[in-house]
């Protein structure tokens, strides 16, 4: 049976296409003289809601009991879809529709996810088990991340911007690095183990 913790994370898989469509929309019609802001305005309330229901499955999950084997999987692919799709897309900037990233944050926050997927899937490779502990930078580094795209999406001022973005830059640095020591230590203990 799904649980209600998994649905609502199934909901936010089911707004990233919504949410991208629209910035798609708004961007080809801008780049024609033609944006319809609604498209943009859409795109940014379905961009918030699903980025809250990242906070409302866990919450849910925890609060009844409804952690599962299927939510702990769609989870992290859930909010890596939505991150990585409309940072990707903004970082694109198609018809210069949005006040531009610099290209450092999408290759940060893109590189590190890439890493630490690999980093895992040589651990569960090697010793068959990877441990991921949830750390509290990472998700501050998450809401920094949705702030910072969410500001993209309402047009703020670049000054506006930077805050958020260079937060998320740091914050996103410092959970890679946590997360490759504790890679590190998980491979270490097992092949000290082994000799």
């Amino acid at each position: 049976m799904i649980t209600l913790a998994t649905k609502v994370t199934i909901l936010r898989i089911l707004l990233v296409p919504v949410c991208l469509s629209q910035l798609v929309y708004y961007a080809v019609g801008y780049a024609d003289g033609a944006a319809k802001e609604w498209h943009r305005v859409l795109a940014f309330w379905v961009f918030v809601v699903a980025s809250l229901s990242d906070a409302v499955d866990g919450f849910i999950a925890r609060q009844f009991n409804q952690q599962s084997q299927l939510g702990r999987v769609l989870d992290p692919i859930a909010d890596k879809m939505l991150l990585m799709t409309v940072i990707i897309l903004l970082a694109i900037n198609p018809g210069g529709a949005f006040p531009k990233l610099p290209l450092w944050f999408p290759i940060l926050v893109v590189s590190r996810d890439v890493l630490l997927i690999a980093g895992a899937l040589l651990i569960h490779v090697i010793i068959g088990e990877v441990k991921v502990k949830p750390r509290i930078v990472s998700k501050v580094a998450t809401l920094c991340q949705m702030i910072t795209l969410g500001c993209v999406m309402l047009k703020m001022e670049p000054a506006s911007i930077a805050w958020p973005l260079y937060a998320a830059g740091f914050f996103t640095a410092v959970s890679f690095i946590w997360y490759l020591f504790d890679g590190a230590k998980q491979f270490n203990t097992v092949v000290n183990l082994k000799i």
